[in-house]
């Protein structure tokens, strides 16, 4: 059965911009938790690719043609007062209150209007996944705006082609799904071609590594047009699809909790296959038959979803400038998100009843005689909640144009100390060669003369004295720091080991360290069984991760299982208390530690947690002092235990 021409309101597609805009909001609160919560955005793009699609179709079906002066002024309605909105407020919020960030900021918002932020961000070398970068911009995740702006552009010359050029809809279909396929190709390309371990943000920032998501939704416009759904199926076709539907929904909640932002897998397929279920879901919820189209259509879930983009626009600044202005968020790791997703949802709400619903429905002329009407307004004398508003919105302007102006003046910082800190620190590969070939060779002998070892060290201890004296201030014994010149360690870390690597090479010169920059436990697991096969784990094994995200228990065992319980494994626990998980990994691995009989536990977080001026301002990476005490305190645990 064939429904009228007219457009029906899918509101099954308000529970998936839901799921959507929650899943990316929780990622950037607890990337610990929901580290493929990013994934939400993949979902609003292919709605989005359905939605246009489906309607530039039916109007073309109707009249003959695309309109696309008022599909492009629609869009521009929809895009751009609530950009321009938090692009201005931002604005003023920082040129009051975080004058660091005023570098460039007239180039981002620029780049923001211009809808080639995405490629800003490429060509500046903007990461998406740095937690702790220097002056983190608030508008990171509008990249997604760009994409979708390309995209309008692009659309109405796309769907001309493929109506001049192929005469039905399967071919069509065909045709936008070989290029969806192309652009997901092309990204694993990309990520085969770039360095082992790069930031793959130019494949997460790139239009055409991210285009395959919203052609999906393209193709499914003309294998699934949502005018042509019949309203009621058989039981052998509502099983059917209520099956799929279930089936892409238990895939995608999989990988919203489980695939990382930086895993091979997710550029190699993952990130497609991801997109690939949510495109199935679309095309249950789509039909007016489905359970799942009833269940995601309640009154909870339109709120939500009306509200949807303005949620996603304003909840990046708020995170920014609330955790910039509140350190201490690990003390406050439920309280803290509780007031962020609050104010999130109030200026949500304030934006969709004074800017998005406004514009969305108003003519240009409606527009003209809307601000002559303001105009009057601010003149009359007697007092009105309407004259606060608007006042209110005037100030909020003008002092984000003043941002604006006094940006192209403001010189950039240099970096910041602890980004040249973490740049020294980081090896050649000459160097890395060479260490690789010493650890090897140390290991070797350990492992084949242990009695002889032993001598050797005892001969030498006795043959020195005052080795690398001055640390001693530091903590650490004369007996600890001769020990330590003969001590056959392989240390894995993040940026924190990273940037302490040439001070524990000092100590421990025949250590293997292993540090980098925004490391992830998970994605670690199978490093260390590399290390393994190529012989590089000593018989004691330092561990320092979990800066960047918490982990599972599940996720510690698999890696005291690649290291082998004949290893002794040393892990530091976290001291980053500007993030909420650094309760959360201590005491996983206190609990943890009473099952390991070969893991020990080092209470650097205990040890540093009073000692603020041992870090650099991020209160994360020790700072010239404090990475002596830390790489102290390590080595006295190695040795001594």
């Amino acid at each position: 059965m064939e429904a009228s021409g007219q457009r029906r309101y899918i509101g099954g597609f308000d529970g998936l911009r839901t799921l959507g805009v929650l899943g990316v909001i929780l990622y950037h609160l607890r990337p610990d938790l929901f580290q493929g919560g990013y994934l939400g955005v993949l979902i609003f793009f292919v709605i989005s690719g359905y939605l246009i699609t489906d309607g530039l179709l039916r109007a073309h079906a109707q009249t003959g043609r695309f309109a696309v002066r008022e599909f492009w002024l629609k869009r521009v309605k929809r895009l751009y007062p609530a950009l321009l909105t938090v692009l201005l407020a931002a604005s003023a919020y920082i040129g009051l209150f975080a004058r660091d960030l005023l570098v460039d900021l007239h180039k981002i918002v620029l780049a923001n209007l211009a809808l080639v932020y995405n490629w800003w961000q490429i060509a500046h070398g903007q990461s998406y996944f740095q937690r702790f970068a220097q002056n983190e911009s608030p508008f990171t995740h509008l990249w997604t705006l760009s994409i979708e702006g390309q995209f309008y552009l692009l659309l109405p010359l796309l769907l001309w082609l493929l109506l001049k050029v192929l005469p039905k809809n399967r071919q069509r279909f065909a045709a936008v799904l070989t290029l969806a396929l192309l652009s997901a190709g092309w990204m694993a390309v990309l990520f085969h071609l770039q360095p082992v371990g790069a930031d793959p943000s130019r494949l997460y920032y790139g239009t055409d590594t991210r285009l395959f998501a919203l052609l999906l939704g393209v193709s499914l416009a003309f294998a699934w047009p949502s005018r042509k759904l019949a309203s009621h199926l058989p039981s052998a076709g509502r099983w059917l699809l209520d099956g799929v539907g279930t089936m892409a929904a238990l895939g995608m909640g999989l990988g919203i909790f489980f695939m990382n932002a930086e895993s091979a897998f997710l550029y190699q397929g993952g990130m497609l296959l991801f997109t690939i279920l949510a495109m199935l879901l679309t095309a249950v919820v789509a039909s007016p038959a489905t359970l799942w189209g009833r269940l995601l259509s309640n009154p909870v879930f339109h709120w939500i979803g009306t509200r949807s983009y303005g949620l996603y626009i304003y909840q990046f600044p708020v995170m920014i400038f609330w955790e910039n202005r509140f350190r201490n968020i690990a003390d406050h790791p439920l309280l803290y998100p509780v007031i962020e997703c609050a104010i999130i949802v109030l200026l949500s709400e304030l934006s969709y009843h004074f800017i998005e619903r406004p514009a969305r429905l108003l003519t240009w002329t409606q527009a003209k005689a809307h601000l002559r009407r303001q105009w009057q307004l601010l003149r009359q004398r007697d007092f009105r909640f309407k004259q606060v508003k608007l006042l209110a919105g005037l100030v909020v302007a003008m002092l984000g144009v003043a941002a604006l102006l006094q940006a192209p003046f403001v010189k950039p910082q240099a970096a910041a100390p602890e980004e040249v800190h973490l740049k020294a620190s980081e090896e050649t590969k000459a160097q890395r060669k060479a260490d690789e070939t010493r650890a090897k060779n140390a290991i070797k002998a350990q492992a084949s003369s242990q009695a002889q070892s032993s001598s050797q060290s005892s001969s030498a201890t006795a043959d020195q004295s005052g080795v690398n004296a001055s640390f001693e201030r530091f903590g650490i014994t004369q007996t600890a720091l001769q020990a330590a010149q003969h001590v056959t360690v392989t240390a894995i870390g993040d940026s924190v080991l990273l940037g302490a690597r040439p001070t524990l090479m000092q100590l421990m010169p025949n250590a293997f360290i292993d540090g980098k920059v925004a490391r992830q436990m998970v994605d670690t697991i199978p490093l260390v069984k590399d290390y393994a096969r190529q012989g590089l784990l000593a018989d004691k094994v330092l561990i320092a991760l979990g800066t960047n995200g918490s982990f599972r228990a599940s996720d510690l065992s698999a890696m005291m299982e690649a290291i082998g319980p004949k290893r002794q494994v040393y892990w530091v626990n976290v001291q980053v208390p500007t993030r909420p998980w650094q309760g959360v990994v201590n005491q996983l691995l206190a609990q943890e530690a009473k099952h390991y009989p070969n893991l020990t536990i080092i209470d650097w977080h205990g040890y540093a947690k009073k000692h603020e001026d041992w870090f650099y301002h991020d209160l994360v990476h020790p700072n010239q002092v404090g990475v002596k005490y830390y790489a102290a305190y390590l080595t006295s645990a190695l040795v001594l235990n």
